[in-house]
């Protein structure tokens, strides 16, 4: 029904806005946004020469085929307040690792790069602090092989699926030196200006499944590897997501992505205008309510020069755009929190 919800607002946005130009890269587009009076505000944040090949290139996680109701659905059967706002980065401060931005540079790897962000975001939480490491972004993109398609889209509960049965090794950001198996490509610039070289008119190819670390790593590939508890599904209850947050940390979600979304700068997103073009994993961090409206706390993966710093807020409360439909999460084994590992 929520689905549903979220096709017929676009149906009524589309009706809307027919007659202006739906190139989400024009000033028009834009324009026409920020002429609704909503509570978001729409910017540039790509060329007006950019491919819509290019943001569907970035949109790269596949929506699992089995049925809601054949789901493994984690309820937590608590009692304790909710607050008016939350932010994971806030509620636990030793971990820095929660508050990185990453970049997934030119591939479709935003369903691994959000799943591995959330288990290194878990990992600390739940060593209070003591265990601060990146999982492999790499090593989970391709070595997983019930995943997808690497570079070119994958299934995020099939990603967490792979950590509690074959483990992932830590690694960080492209060049990094610190972990088994660092990112492979590098940062580029998806948006209009910046310090960053531009990103490739073709996606990189997925990277190889190399089952040893970097050559400038001294660490063991085996040894190294950490390990996940069995993956759930969260509910789709508003209330049970932010249990699911504030008790065990941020989680991975999965939503339709409209063109509209590609020019956020800031406020709380809603579908407005544009065309459907593709699903996008990300982080959420927490909620909050800005002039009246609730909202979720994203963090994307298109580097801090996009949308709010590389966040952005979504209405939260009516499954905008199946954003709360697809979370998913999972806790770290034990013997992984008493891992005495390097902080990153």
């Amino acid at each position: 029904m929520r689905t549903v919800f979220c096709f017929i607002v676009a149906a009524i946005s589309r009706t809307f806005s027919y007659g202006i130009d739906q190139n989400p890269f024009s000033d028009e587009f834009i324009d026409y946004i920020n002429s609704q009076q909503i509570t978001w505000t729409a910017g540039r944040n790509f060329d007006k020469n950019t491919p819509l090949s290019h943001i569907r290139n970035l949109l790269g996680a596949i929506k699992p085929p089995e049925l809601r109701s054949e789901r493994h659905v984690a309820f937590l059967k608590e009692d304790r307040p909710i607050p008016e706002s939350f932010d994971s980065r806030e509620n636990w401060p030793n971990c820095q690792i929660i508050g990185v931005i990453k970049d997934q540079s030119a591939c479709s790897s935003c369903w691994a790069v959000a799943a591995t962000s959330v288990m290194s975001d878990r990992i600390c939480i739940h060593s209070n602090g003591e265990t601060q490491i990146y999982v492999s972004d790499e090593d989970l993109l391709s070595c997983c092989s019930d995943c997808g398609k690497g570079c070119q889209g994958g299934y995020h509960f099939e990603a967490w699926g792979h950590w509690y049965k074959k483990g992932l090794v830590s690694g960080g950001l492209y060049n990094s030196t610190t972990g088994c198996r660092a990112y492979s490509m590098p940062p580029c610039e998806h948006q209009t200006t910046g310090s960053k070289p531009a990103c490739p008119k073709n996606m990189y190819p997925t990277p190889r499944c190399n089952e040893q670390c970097d050559e400038k790593s001294s660490l063991s590939y085996q040894f190294d590897k950490s390990y996940g508890q069995k993956p759930y599904y969260v509910s789709t209850e508003e209330k049970q997501i932010q249990l699911e947050i504030l008790k065990n940390g941020p989680v991975e979600a999965v939503f339709d992505v409209y063109t509209d979304f590609v020019v956020y700068k800031s406020g709380v997103y809603h579908q407005v205008a544009g065309e459907i073009v593709g699903g996008h994993a990300v982080r959420v961090l927490g909620w909050g309510v800005e002039n009246g409206t609730a909202y979720w706390l994203a963090a994307n993966s298109w580097n801090e020069d996009w949308g709010d710093k590389g966040l952005f807020k979504i209405i939260r409360g009516r499954d905008e755009c199946d954003f709360e439909g697809e979370m998913v999460a999972g806790l770290p084994k034990k013997a992984i929190l008493l891992r005495n590992h390097l902080n990153y």
